[in-house]
C-alpha cells in the first residue's frame, strides 16, 4: 500500500482486477507477443444441482466445475457449440428458478409498517418501491415540507419530485415524527447526511432502540468526518441500534419506473441485512448482501466528489480519453484510503463501488456530474446550487473526503483538486494542468 500512495496515477486494473493472475509470466509485459500452441478448447456441460446447506438455507453460489468427462469438445461443427450454449442457460435458469422458490419470504409477510424520513426523490422511490411489495403494508413518509405532504395524501404524488408519477394509495405522508414512528418494523433515513445529526436528535425520543434503520444517505459529516453508520446511533443515543446501509447503482427515477436495478444492503448482523434483504428484493430490485459497512460507505461517499470531478471533464469538453484517465484514478485514490480504513478491496469492485461509480461519473441524471458540468462551463458555485432543489452531496462531502486523506496519510490528487476547485481556490483548466503534471511513474 505504500508505494500505491506514492503513486499518482494507478492503473485501473489495478482496482479492477487486483486479485487476478496470469497463467503465463510473459503476459505481465504488455510488448511481449508471445505465441503458444493452440489446443482445442473444451467447455463443460452444466449439470443441475441445487444443494441445500447444512443450515436448511439455499445455497446460491454457482455450481462447482466438472470434470471432463461432462466436457463436450468445441472444436467441431458451430451446431455443437450452440449446443453447448443452450445446456449452460439452461442450467443456470434452472438453478435461478430453483433457489428463487426456495427464498424465505416470511420477513415481507410479518411486516405491517414501514417509515421513511425524509421526502427528497430517493426516499419517495423507496417508499413507493415497499409500498408495491405489499398491499396491506403501511408507509409512512416523516417530512418537513406542509406542501409535500399534502401533495402526497391528497393527490397520491411528490408534487416537488415526482409530480407525474403515481404513488401507490398505501403511502401516507405526515410531519408528526411521533405518529410516523409508532408500531413501524423498518425505518429509512433519507435524510441528507449534513442535516441527519440534528433532524435524528429531535426525533429520537420516538424511536424503538430495536427498530432497524436503513440508511439510503451518502456521504460523510463535514466537521467531524463521520458516516452515517456513526452518525444515527450517536443521535439516537443508542449505540446498539440496528443498522443497514443500502447502495449501489441507481437512480430514483429509474426505480420509479421499476427499471431492472441491483443495490446491496450491508450490516454487521448478517440476520439484520437478510431481513431487509427480503423486504426489498423483487422481479426489478436485486438485493446482495454484504458485512463490510465500511467499504459501502466510503464507496458512495466518494464516488459523488469523483462525479464531481468527471463532470468538471465533460464540462470542458476534454475527451473521452481525458475522462477515463480521471475516472480509472479516482478509482484508484477510491480503494486507496477505503482500504486503509479497514474496507474489503472487493467492495470496491462491486455494486457499491465500481457500479455505482460508473452510474454516477457517466450519465446525465447524476447530480454531482451536472454541477462539474457547469463548474467546468465556467458558472460559478452560487449561482448552481441557487438553482438546484436537490442536495448534491459531493459538495460538502468534498472538504472532509480531504482531511479524511489527511488522517489516514493517503494521496488523493483528483479529489483533492475537486476539494479545491469548489472553495474556489482553484480553476478547473489549471487542476487539469496541474494533475497532468503530476510526476510519471511506473504502474502497479
Amino acid at each position: 500500500m505504500a508505494s500505491l500512495l506514492e503513486t499518482p496515477f494507478s492503473s485501473p486494473h489495478s482496482l479492477f482486477n487486483s486479485h487476478s493472475h496470469s497463467s503465463h509470466p510473459q503476459s505481465h509485459n504488455p510488448n511481449s507477443l508471445q505465441c503458444f500452441p493452440v489446443k482445442p478448447f473444451h467447455l463443460p456441460i452444466l449439470r443441475s444441482s441445487s444443494t441445500p446447506t447444512s443450515g436448511g438455507a439455499v445455497d446460491s453460489s454457482p455450481p462447482p466445475p466438472l470434470s471432463n468427462q461432462d466436457e463436450i469438445s468445441l472444436d467441431g461443427s458451430s451446431k455443437d457449440r450452440r449446443k453447448v450454449v443452450k445446456f449452460a442457460w439452461e442450467k443456470l435458469v434452472r438453478w435461478s428458478r430453483s433457489w428463487r422458490s426456495k427464498a424465505k419470504t416470511d420477513v415481507l409477510e410479518r411486516t405491517n409498517k414501514v417509515v421513511v424520513l425524509g421526502g427528497g426523490s430517493f426516499g419517495t422511490a423507496m417508499a413507493a418501491h415497499v409500498a408495491n411489495r405489499k398491499a396491506e403494508l403501511e408507509v409512512n413518509m416523516l417530512v418537513r415540507d406542509h406542501r409535500v405532504c399534502e401533495s402526497i395524501n391528497e393527490n397520491h404524488c411528490n408534487s416537488k419530485y415526482f409530480p407525474e408519477h403515481k404513488l401507490p394509495e398505501n403511502v401516507i405522508a405526515t410531519t408528526d415524527a411521533k405518529a410516523a414512528l409508532l408500531g413501524a418494523d423498518f425505518c429509512f433515513h433519507a435524510v441528507p447526511v449534513q442535516f441527519s445529526s440534528v433532524f435524528l436528535e429531535d426525533i429520537a425520543t420516538h424511536v424503538d432502540p430495536s427498530l432497524p434503520f436503513i440508511s439510503l444517505s451518502k456521504g460523510l459529516e463535514l466537521n467531524t468526518l463521520r458516516t452515517m453508520s456513526q452518525i444515527i446511533p450517536r443521535a439516537l443515543r443508542s449505540p446498539r441500534q440496528p443498522y443497514v446501509v443500502l447502495s449501489g447503482p441507481s437512480f430514483a427515477l429509474e426505480l420509479m419506473n421499476t427499471l431492472p436495478t441491483a443495490m446491496v444492503v450491508a450490516s454487521k448482523d448478517k440476520k439484520v441485512a437478510n431481513a431487509v434483504q427480503q423486504l426489498l428484493a423483487s422481479r426489478n430490485l436485486r438485493i446482495n448482501t454484504s458485512s463490510d459497512v465500511t467499504g459501502i460507505e466510503i464507496a458512495g461517499a466518494l464516488k459523488n466528489v469523483l462525479a464531481i470531478a468527471a463532470g468538471i471533464v465533460e464540462g470542458l469538453n476534454l475527451g473521452n480519453n481525458s475522462m477515463a484517465a480521471l475516472v480509472a484514478q479516482g478509482c484508484s485514490e477510491i480503494r486507496w484510503l477505503a482500504t486503509k480504513m479497514g474496507a474489503k478491496s472487493t467492495t470496491l469492485t462491486g455494486l457499491s463501488g465500481t457500479g455505482d461509480i460508473m452510474l454516477t461519473c457517466f450519465v446525465n441524471l447524476s447530480r454531482n456530474r451536472t454541477v462539474g458540468v457547469r463548474l467546468g462551463s465556467g458558472e460559478k458555485l452560487e449561482d448552481i446550487l441557487g438553482s438546484m432543489n436537490q442536495v448534491a452531496e459531493g459538495i460538502t462531502t468534498a472538504g472532509a473526503v480531504i482531511a479524511l486523506a489527511q488522517k489516514y496519510k493517503v494521496k488523493m490528487p483528483v479529489l483533492t483538486a475537486v476539494a479545491r476547485i469548489i472553495d474556489n481556490e482553484l480553476t478547473p483548466t489549471k487542476a487539469v494542468f496541474e494533475l497532468m503534471n503530476l510526476p510519471q511513474v511506473e504502474e502497479v
